[in-house]
């Protein structure tokens, strides 16, 4: 993850964000994505359509845009619908499981405590041409996803060797096993660590992103269940793009006192607080419109 891959968030510290703020850059299929997964996954039930809607609609989707996003989804794979009378109902396909349930143990596993750091690295060096832009992105995308971090062109760096395997999938299945290479080991005599983490992640607008997470839902106490489930969506949907942003990196290479453990703390309280609640929300919805 370079610096560039933090554009947009390396500003100084943002005021906290109102929930309008907070929605304003999200997709509706992405809100989709938040309800499928923190909703219907762990329910395995079908969701009338009309629940999904009227949910997205709490969340400022309106309903066309709600219906294309589910529209756009079942076109990927990750849904499939039945109709009973006038009405429809969306299921996860097994694609659709086993994309959510992956990103789901990455969303609710992350923040939590780490084994100790041995001080070795992985370091990959691999070469794509800049005409092929979209291959280039791609590896980008998915190198970040990993938790690898870019201090120089053709160069990724990675503070758990343990990622190894999961590196080397993507680089085969971007067809680059010919032009890569990985070597693990310490750091050597020469030049800072601590330089090559500021070259390869931008912390400053990860701690600002951290930062506005934390005062974004620090102070909400909703009340009724209807706020709850609100609240417990828009709370992981914020949460979901951080095992993207942050690279997990040992305490020894973070700066003193590290936000980003405080807001861990508070994501797992709030959804732990909210679960209950939000769930017997959403069952309610669905067993109206089933009534």
């Amino acid at each position: 993850m370079t610096s560039a891959g933090l554009s947009g968030i390396d500003e100084p510290r943002p005021a906290a964000l109102s929930r309008r703020q907070q929605l304003a850059g999200s997709s509706a299929r992405s809100l989709l994505l938040t309800v499928l997964g923190e909703l219907v996954l762990p329910a395995r039930a079908a969701a009338w359509t009309q629940v999904l809607l009227d949910v997205l609609g709490e969340l400022g989707v309106e309903h066309k845009a709600g219906r294309q996003a589910l529209a756009r989804t079942a076109a990927e794979g990750l849904l499939t619908s039945e109709r009973a009378g006038r009405r429809v109902r969306w299921s996860l396909s097994p694609t659709g499981v086993r994309l959510l349930s992956s990103g789901a143990r990455r969303i609710y596993s992350f923040g939590a405590a780490r084994p100790a750091w041995d001080g070795r690295w992985l370091v990959l060096l691999v070469s794509v041409p800049e005409t092929r832009r979209q291959l280039r992105h791609r590896l980008r995308t998915r190198l970040a996803w990993a938790g690898m971090g870019s201090p120089a062109p053709g160069v990724w760096l990675c503070a758990d060797p343990g990622k190894q395997p999961e590196v080397l999938e993507v680089i085969e299945e971007l067809g680059l096993s010919e032009v890569a290479a990985s070597f693990v080991g310490e750091y050597g005599a020469i030049g800072s660590e601590r330089a090559v983490v500021d070259q390869a992640w931008n912390l400053a607008g990860l701690e600002a992103a951290y930062h506005a997470f934390i005062d974004a839902f620090a102070a909400s106490r909703p009340t009724s269940p209807g706020e709850v489930l609100r609240e417990q969506i828009l709370l992981v949907h914020a949460w979901r793009r951080f095992p993207f942003l942050d690279p997990r990196l040992p305490a020894e290479l973070l700066p003193g006192g590290w936000v980003g453990a405080k807001a861990a703390e508070l994501f797992h309280e709030r959804h732990e607080q909210w679960a209950e609640t939000a769930r017997r929300r959403w069952a309610a919805l669905v067993e109206c419109i089933e009534g």
